[in-house]
């Protein structure tokens, strides 16, 4: 799974595949963002009246692949920041039922997300740090009107001895299916049914954000490496790197690819983290279509910027300047 911080998740019975669709001691109060309406999107049954413009989801949202969009992408706590804002919006007409839960999450070198109860290695587990323990929510429950935006109030308390450093975990917010009729599989065996017994399966969709947990003063250093632009066959090219991390903090922000003399970056992608169980996450850029090949020729001149989104935005992570072998 490929995170860009946030995460679709998709479930079906007791079975759950995770993909990407590529975060973070104190008290928070979240809430949700200002203008956001819990009004439904109707449809005239007059013909001289016409429809409903539809509710258009709150600016900066995320939605998966379900009818729930949530906001913001990711959330940071630290101690000159106690109060965050998390937002949930169903999308659709049809009013639905959402449960709201906390996992953690491994990111690998390769910028992959997978469930920390699938590592297997005691000494991978040890290097993700789980905001869980400090984090409290309501309601784990949600029904949301068609439209309708609703706020999730979490909190999160850090005990006066927790070690300083970065705690990350996942709130997602999962879709309920709709109640069946009682009829169990025992009552359908031993009815007279000439059509025999069906089996039906309800997908659960839903989508994911990182909450990050900041206690005490933390640090940062970022680095570039390993640049160099391949020629895929099959797809567009694309200009590889390694972001390197360290420091008891994680990375987030963009990532520009521009040529002298030219405004427009050649390439650029937008919510790149590396959490602080890595030290170093592999990134694949792909080249905007319309440019001109000859800046991505024998002996052009590139320059990779990392910009910060995160603690300080605007600021310059990691700058590094490379020439085209």
């Amino acid at each position: 799974m490929r995170d860009f911080d946030c995460i679709a998740r998709f479930r079906a019975g007791g079975w759950a595949r995770r993909g990407a669709l590529a975060g973070l001691a104190g008290i928070i109060a979240v809430a949700a963002s200002p203008g956001v309406s819990a009004q439904a999107a109707r449809v005239a049954t007059a013909t001289a009246t016409p429809a409903a413009a539809p509710v258009q989801p709150p600016e900066g949202s995320i939605g998966g692949m379900g009818d729930v969009n949530i906001f913001p992408k990711r959330v940071v706590i630290d101690p000159r920041q106690r109060i965050g804002s998390i937002g949930l919006f169903n999308r659709v007409a049809a009013s639905g039922d959402y449960e709201v839960t906390l996992g953690d999450l491994m990111m690998t070198e390769d910028g992959d997300l997978i469930a920390l109860d699938k590592v297997t290695d005691p000494a991978l587990r040890a290097r993700v740090h789980p905001a869980g323990p400090l984090l409290r929510w309501s309601p784990h429950r949600v029904t949301l009107a068609g439209n309708e935006a609703q706020t999730v109030r979490v909190m999160a308390h850090a005990a006066p001895d927790t070690p300083p450093g970065e705690y990350r975990s996942h709130f997602s917010i999962i879709s309920v299916p709709p109640a069946t009729d009682g009829l169990t599989i025992d009552s359908a065996a031993g009815a007279a049914s000439p059509g025999g017994i069906g089996v039906r399966i309800v997908p659960r969709f839903g989508i994911s954000i990182p909450v990050i947990v900041r206690v005490g003063e933390t640090t940062l250093t970022v680095g570039l490496r390993d640049l160099a632009v391949s020629a895929p066959t099959a797809s567009p090219r694309v200009i590889d790197l390694v972001i390197t991390r360290d420091g008891t903090r994680s990375a987030f922000g963009d990532l520009s690819v521009t040529a002298k003399g030219q405004r427009t970056p050649v390439a650029e992608i937008k919510g790149i983290g590396v959490y602080t169980e890595v030290g170093a996450r592999k990134v694949h850029i792909p080249v905007a279509a319309k440019t001109d090949p000859q800046l991505l020729a024998h002996g052009a001149k590139l320059t990779v910027t990392y910009t910060d989104d995160d603690a300080a935005p605007g600021k310059i992570l990691a700058r590094q300047e490379f020439t085209v072998p």
